[in-house]
């Protein structure tokens, strides 16, 4: 299926690794012009060798968003080659900590890099797509938004302003052309997350190496009818097609990509 993307701009945040890594090469394998952003340089142009050795398009910008200054230069540098039609927001991190170790700071930080850095960008991106009539915001949330885990609580509440802040936009942007939705992924097979389930395992008694632990992690944590993790191309799929021409009628959606998650194991 073309899902229409040639001739548009999309600036995927934090797709230097993972589900951003993901998205940015299938938009591009779909036509888009992307901006492949990180806050490495290495790891942020090496993604953009790849989609250029694919065929594709692809500048870079680095930069971290948690800075006004910085986030500003990188909205600038993003529309050095023309305006940015998608906005994919999907950069951020959090700390595998408990309650009684998350200090107010660190409630602060990871706030300001999981919700302010998405919202710096639009503010900086979606009017020039207001006025020309067409756009998309994509913002990456998860299921934690609503089931919250009982370890790292900054992140869980950060999740939950992200899905909130992504509805809020749709509102804003009724009736301009442009739409603002949320993927909202289960557990997803990259690095991070299997570095946590490996780290946690041996404790809960899932065993000791990655073959013994991943299935008594799926069947503990996230219960779920595909019976497996996800993978990062599905997310970047779903994400995709919220970005075509065919998802104009979607917005203030969010799309689960999580197998059929069927309860919070929490």
């Amino acid at each position: 299926m073309d899902l229409k993307l040639t001739g548009k701009r999309a600036l995927v945040t934090g797709s230097s690794s993972g589900l951003g890594e993901a998205a940015a090469k299938l938009l591009a394998a779909e036509g888009a012009a992307v901006v492949v952003h990180g806050r490495d340089k290495a790891r942020t142009d090496a993604v953009a060798q790849d989609i250029r050795a694919a065929g594709g398009v692809a500048t870079t910008v680095v930069g971290d968003l948690a800075d006004d200054r910085t986030a500003a230069e990188v909205a600038r540098a993003a529309t050095e080659d023309g305006p940015v039609d998608i906005l994919v927001n999907n950069a951020g991190f959090y700390r595998h900590l408990s309650w009684a170790e998350v200090t107010p700071e660190e409630w602060l930080d990871t706030y300001n890099v999981n919700v302010v850095s998405g919202v710096r960008l639009i503010q900086r991106l979606v009017p020039a797509m207001r006025e020309r009539g067409w756009g998309r915001v994509i913002t990456i949330g998860g299921g934690l938004a609503s089931q919250p885990m009982n370890t790292h609580p900054q992140y869980n509440a950060t999740l939950a302003a992200r899905h909130n802040l992504a509805v809020s936009l749709a509102r804003e942007l009724k009736g301009s052309g442009v739409t603002s939705n949320v993927v909202s992924p289960g557990a997803i097979l990259v690095e991070a997350t299997k570095e946590l389930v490996t780290e946690i395992g041996p404790a809960r008694g899932w065993g000791r190496t990655w073959e013994e632990i991943q299935p008594n992690a799926v069947n503990a944590l996230i219960p779920n009818d595909q019976e497996r993790f996800g993978e990062p191309n599905e997310i970047a799929a779903a994400i995709a097609y919220l970005c075509s021409e065919y998802a104009q009628y979607v917005s203030g959606a969010t799309i689960r990509v999580d197998g059929g998650l069927i309860r919070s194991a929490f």
